[in-house]
């Protein structure tokens, strides 16, 4: 028993330091937007407490969850940028939409989402993710960059943290090899180890400080139903939820779970009260983390993994100076290393099956080449429900799944 704790407090540690980047990048994206700092700060660990210890004490699952990459940047740069949003009419947004989804989630809605998922659509989308968290992994290190000519090519791999990197995916790798526990919190510590001699980490300019939570309930309703209003409400709705579907099918994948089971419903209620509580505070929708599958991979396989990551969000409050001086780069080994980790479900598609293969496959290269789960999603459903039309197998389809297909094709028409 005493090993089975202390295996889940590690998880717990790992998916922590793994996901850690979201407290110094989320508020930066916010501020953006007009967002307080300091305000943005405290939503950010405070949401993120609140949801993932929902996430374990109430759903028994080793999930994190914080406000979304890419949901926060449509938040500061589309909706509050492009669109002239006020950042608390787009909270507002946020609040409405996680209501929405949380009605869903009481109900049913997306339990049957998830019922309807095909096997192989599922183990595409798990694959997919874990290429698109290590090409994250591997840009943020600078070893892969943008070019005009081919999209991405090779960046300069004599840098320090591609070179502190790629050190590092090997040492785990060895670590892993030799079955040593907490290897991808050691990858971290090591790495930010090796950064210190090159000024990659900064003394902080002090041990202690508390945020102040100057962007909780300032939400807008004079604006809210206006016409412009309700298509972001929408926007947001739909992402979050295919984000999360493909999130949470990913991970219950990997660790054996079938995606009918009851812990699943009250994952998908967990997320939606943290993306209800997070507008109150201040920040953008709030969602599960792939890198949740570090803690996995590390052995967190209960609900105490979570509480661990939680308790160490209300932590950082008070140390978030220090959490600060981790470089972003210094987590990237452990994203590459995860998404190796979430590549096996491929071997376990019907690959002699071309209308359960083909679309797995469409989905597995979707994720990462359109750097969007929910639109590599998208082209799997697409792809999936066309085919069993077009060769007579019916049998495999069912309303939802359609449902979700239509979806899908208004949202890529519009």
């Amino acid at each position: 028993m005493r090993e089975e704790i202390k295996r889940e407090i590690i998880a717990g540690f790992t998916t922590f330091f793994t996901m850690a980047y979201i407290l110094v990048v989320n508020p930066a994206i916010l501020s953006d937007a007009g967002v307080p700092k300091n305000g943005a700060i405290f939503a950010t660990a405070v949401s993120s407490f609140i949801a993932t210890l929902l996430m374990g004490v109430y759903a028994g699952l080793p999930f994190a969850l914080a406000p979304g990459m890419g949901l926060n940047a449509y938040f500061a740069y589309t909706v509050c940028g492009q669109m002239g949003v006020s950042w608390k009419t787009a909270l507002t947004a946020v609040f409405f939409e996680g209501i929405i989804f949380l009605i869903m989630a009481l109900f049913g809605a997306r339990r049957a989402i998830f019922r309807a998922l095909p096997k192989s659509l599922a183990y595409g989308i798990s694959s997919g993710i874990g290429v698109f968290i290590a090409f994250i992994g591997l840009k943020n290190a600078g070893i892969v960059e943008s070019s005009k000519e081919t999209l991405v090519k090779l960046g300069d791999i004599s840098s320090p943290p591609a070179l502190i990197t790629l050190i590092t995916v090997i040492f785990i790798g060895v670590l892993e090899r030799k079955r040593v526990k907490g290897s991808l919190l050691l990858g971290i510590v090591f790495a930010v180890l090796l950064a210190v001699p090159f000024g990659l980490v900064h003394k902080p300019e002090s041990v202690f400080g508390i945020p102040k939570p100057t962007a909780a309930l300032q939400l807008d309703f004079s604006h809210i139903f206006s016409y412009s209003i309700v298509p972001v409400i929408v926007a947001f709705l739909l992402v979050d939820v295919f984000d999360t579907v493909g999130t949470l099918s990913a991970l219950s994948v990997r660790m054996g779970i079938p995606l009918s089971d009851e812990k699943l419903g009250r994952a998908l209620t967990s997320d939606a009260v943290g993306t209800t509580v997070g507008a109150l505070l201040g920040t953008s929708t709030v969602t599960t983390y792939v890198e949740s599958a570090s803690g996995i991979a590390a052995g967190g396989r209960t609900g105490l993994t979570a509480v661990i990551v939680s308790l160490l969000f209300l932590t950082s409050l008070i140390f978030y100076p220090l959490i600060s001086i981790v470089p972003v780069f210094a987590t990237s080994p452990v994203l590459i290393y995860v998404g190796y980790f979430m590549i096996e479900p491929l071997r376990k598609v019907e690959w002699s099956d071309l209308t359960e293969s083909l679309p797995a496959f469409i989905t597995f290269l979707g994720i990462p080449l359109t750097y969007s789960i929910s639109d590599g999603m998208g082209l799997g459903f697409i792809t999936y429900t066309f085919l069993k039309l077009l060769t007579g197998r019916l049998q495999d389809l069912n309303p939802v799944l359609i449902l979700l297909t239509l979806i899908f094709l208004i949202k890529f028409s519009l």
